[in-house]
């Protein structure tokens, strides 16, 4: 008796439990490439030939590559002739374990099963041993590094198809990474079988990889990459290293086998026996049983062939919330918890009913109600005739598991603020896309977008502000995706968006402008009413790039093309923007020694008196010298400099110059008027102001009465009281402080009260629209008036006609400048201004 018990424990892991039935056969005399196309539809990696009903040999995609691909008569020749006998077999009462021994002492990846008089039933590979026999235990206590000990194959991109197949030989692998194009591919011996049949043998190696080659890292656990071959059905996977990301193995099926410690597996079938027969001695002993299951900290449930809960243990009841009195003789379909439609309980009958185990990830509902996920294992105990008694299930709650790996995924692939996928997660998909449009022939488009001008939302109110603004901005580009697409933040204010599955390049324009429109709408944070507008910078593929780099640069060098071009915009790439981006790189690498090499000068532009129409005062401006792209704006060189970290050392040469020749002209006898120097808000956050301008005014030795610095309102939002203070620490040195700018920021009275001011300088956007624009001239008229109250001298920059000289003139203004008066000139050349009336008599008043 204990024999036959024995007898059916084994049948529980014998090889017969995971063949696949169905063999795919052919006749001896049938032709090789007929044989090949049969292996490619069925995605089959072998075929036996049998005459009669005798397996008399196999041929497999190993011994395709014997093969000359270029001879037709080797592929029209009998499959006979090539292919592999004798058959290896095993019996299907055979351990798995023993089986997984057999594979590695033999070196073959395919077995024929045989019944106990010789007739095949099945046929069973190395994947089938890793995927459908429990070594997940196993698995995850190894690394993918444990594995990979066998050299990585490489082929170049330009080689021919037959000397890829000649490599392979050579070196006796399955697999070789193609090397030479974009980004690595992959070619198999699946992939030759299935060139062969299409009679595309004249390709290179770079025309028939497989591309993206899908990786793991090496520091991952050899139950992950099972996973991934499974789930993508697939034999090969990249191995990169843990420390640069390189490539430098690949790994299959093969080689998780021969890694694997069979001893373990042998323990793991004995421990497998042992638990089954214990199950078994339980229905004539359930006391004895009870002992062991009622202390397990698993939920333990037994039910019977009817389908009705028969046992269940104290973790079930503390679990679930419900007792033993009030499941006996119910149907586990009570916990249902709905998150699983019919089809998922369908696969688990059925590996049940012909596999008897199953195992996986569940959600079921306690009696409370509260929805919870489990590790569930289910197992079918037979009795001594083979027939279903009873079946076992083992469950733990994972529910806080689950939760754990979220937060760790939402870290590794989510934007924390705005719940948005991150630079990694997109990187993934764009991945994938690119990889199902190169297999369909397909297009897709990234999008690349950053906010105009946001730093100074982020200056102003705060990063608090900023950040409510980047959520929203967000939550409103959802709105305009398609099912299937992507939005992601990389980071600041940069986001992406990917179009996958693009049956037209001319929508992307208005895809564009629906993003842009629903961006520049009205924002209202705490209650401020904000505008923000985007770049938006557009490549497509395959024309602008064939892998996510070149895309998401392409798309960048696009996107920095639109606010070239003004902001608020769309740019689709084309080639020549890579110009510019070259030359944005020279010209960068050029201001780093502008200094030093005496590049930069100092123009100067007079500010006038409305009462007198004599010179009240110099503004210097700096200028570029480049000696090859000539007069360089600062429009375009100051941003580059606040992102290079040189801000701070031209602004002080442009203090101490300044000073020295303001200085200079009191020393000629010329009247004593001021000079007002521009500080920009990084160079005020950045550096130490007060001693850089102590320095400038020791070293040139001139009267601080006569040194104005000019500042932007967003400086005075910035740490209001620091700022303060340090406007106080200036004004101590004797220098006036002026607002320049004003009117264009988010500045409130009660700042401009608590700072030590002396004037407010007209942006000259209001100026521009005076005689034209009712509205801009109540905006003048205003801040003249705000200034007068405030005790501040109001100054209009940028008046070009007699027009709005006058209309200032009425409205209190005291001083003006701009190219009515003159435009900046050479130190030189401003001499011969000094002792003249500038203005015409009708506007003086």
């Amino acid at each position: 008796m204990a024999r036959r018990r024995m007898g059916i424990l084994g049948s529980q892991n014998a090889v017969e439990r995971i063949i696949r039935r169905r063999i795919l056969t052919c006749t001896p005399d049938t032709p090789v490439l007929e044989a090949a196309r049969r292996m490619t539809e069925a995605r089959c990696s072998s075929i036996l030939v049998v005459e009669g009903d005798r397996p008399v040999g196999i041929w497999t995609e190993r011994d395709a590559l014997r093969l000359d691909l270029t001879d037709p008569a080797a592929l029209s020749t009998p499959i006979a002739t090539v292919m592999s006998a004798p058959v290896k077999t095993l019996d299907g009462k055979t351990s798995i374990g023993d089986a997984g021994l057999r594979f590695k002492l033999e070196g073959v990846r395919h077995f024929v099963v045989v019944d106990p008089i010789g007739r095949p039933i099945g046929m069973v590979s190395q994947s089938d041993v890793i995927l459908r026999h429990g070594v997940e235990h196993f698995l995850m206590l190894r690394d993918v590094r444990s594995a990979t000990i066998r050299p990585m194959v490489t082929i170049d991109a330009r080689d021919s198809l037959r000397d890829a197949v000649a490599g392979l030989n050579a070196a006796g692998a399955d697999a070789a990474v193609v090397l030479g194009g974009e980004e690595p591919g992959i070619i198999t011996e699946r992939d030759v079988i299935r060139f062969m049949v299409a009679g595309r043998t004249d390709l290179t190696a770079g025309e028939a990889a497989s591309r993206p080659l899908l990786s793991v890292r090496e520091d991952d656990s050899l139950l992950a990459a099972r996973n991934l071959l499974e789930e993508r059905q697939i034999r090969h996977i990249g191995v990169t290293s843990a420390e640069d990301g390189h490539l430098k193995a690949l790994l299959s099926f093969a080689d998780i086998l021969s890694t694997l410690q069979y001893e373990y597996v042998h323990r793991l079938d004995a421990a497998l026996r042992e638990r089954d027969e214990a199950l078994l001695r339980s229905r004539q002993d359930l006391h004895l049983a009870r002992k062991v299951i009622e202390a397990s900290l698993d939920g333990v449930m037994i039910v019977n062939a009817r389908g009705e809960i028969e046992f269940v243990n104290p973790a079930f009841t503390q679990l679930t919330g419900y007792a033993a009195d009030e499941v006996i003789g119910r149907r586990p379909s009570l916990l249902k918890s709905g998150r699983h439609d019919a089809q998922f309980y369908a696969a688990m009958w059925g590996a049940l009913n012909s596999d008897g185990v199953w195992q996986g990830e569940i959600w079921n509902r306690r009696k409370n109600g509260e929805i919870y996920a489990e590790w569930l294992s289910i197992n079918v105990i037979r009795d001594d005739h083979g027939a279903v008694s009873q079946y076992a299930a083992v469950f733990a709650d994972i529910t806080e598991r689950k939760r754990t790996e979220e937060r760790i995924k939402n870290l590794a692939y989510l934007d924390v603020l705005t719940g948005l996928p991150n630079r990694r997660l997109f990187q993934d998909r764009l991945h994938v896309a690119i990889a199902h449009a190169h297999r369909h022939g397909g297009r897709l488009a990234v999008m690349f977008l950053d906010l105009d001008l946001f730093k100074r939302i982020n200056d102003t109110l705060g990063h608090g502000i900023g950040d409510k603004v980047l959520q929203e901005t967000a939550r409103r580009l959802e709105t305009c995706l398609r099912e299937g697409d992507t939005v992601a933040r990389l980071g600041g204010d940069e986001f992406v968006i990917l179009l996958p599955d693009l049956e037209r390049v001319e929508d992307l324009p208005k895809m564009a402008e629906r993003v842009i429109s629903v961006v520049r709408m009205p924002f209202t944070v705490d209650a401020h009413e904000l505008y923000v507008t985007t770049s938006v910078g557009i490549a497509v593929y395959p024309e602008d790039g064939a892998g996510v780099e070149t895309l998401l640069k392409n798309a960048d060098t696009a996107m920095y093309r639109a606010k070239d071009l003004g902001r608020n915009s769309y740019q689709l790439y084309t080639p020549a923007m890579n110009a510019r981006s070259f030359e944005r790189l020279a010209m960068e690498a050029s201001l780093r020694h502008a200094l030093t090499r005496g590049e930069f000068v100092l123009a100067y532009q007079v500010k006038v008196d409305l009462a007198s129409g004599r010179m009240s005062g110099v503004e210097a401006l700096l200028r570029w010298h480049h000696p090859d792209l000539g007069l360089v704006s600062p429009a375009d060189f100051i941003p580059l400099a606040e992102n290079m970290g040189l801000i701070a050392e031209i602004g002080a040469w442009v203090m101490e110059a300044a000073c020295r020749q303001c200085k200079g002209w009191h020393d000629l006898g010329l009247p004593p008027v001021g000079i007002a120097v521009n500080v920009s808000a990084l160079q005020f956050r950045e550096d130490n102001v007060p001693a850089m301008v102590g320095r400038a005014l020791a070293a040139s030795g001139l009267d601080p009465r006569h040194l104005e610095l000019e500042l932007t309102e967003s400086v005075l939002m910035q740490h209001v009281d620091d700022v303060a203070q340090v406007l106080r620490e200036m004004r101590a040195l004797g220098v006036r402080i002026s607002i320049d700018d004003f009117g264009t920021g988010y500045s409130s009275l009660s700042y401009l009260k608590r700072m030590p001011i002396d004037a407010l300088k007209i942006d000259r956007s209001f100026v521009g629209d005076i005689t034209e624009d009712g509205d801009g001239a109540e905006i003048v008229n205003t801040i003249v008036n705000l200034a007068h109250n405030l005790k501040l001298k109001a100054v209009a920059e940028g008046v070009e006609t007699p027009a709005q000289a006058a209309f200032l003139r009425d409205c209190g203004c005291d001083e003006i400048q701009g190219y009515l008066v003159s435009r900046p000139v050479s130190a030189e050349d401003l001499i011969s201004l000094f002792n003249r009336k500038l203005l015409p008599d009708g506007i003086v008043g």
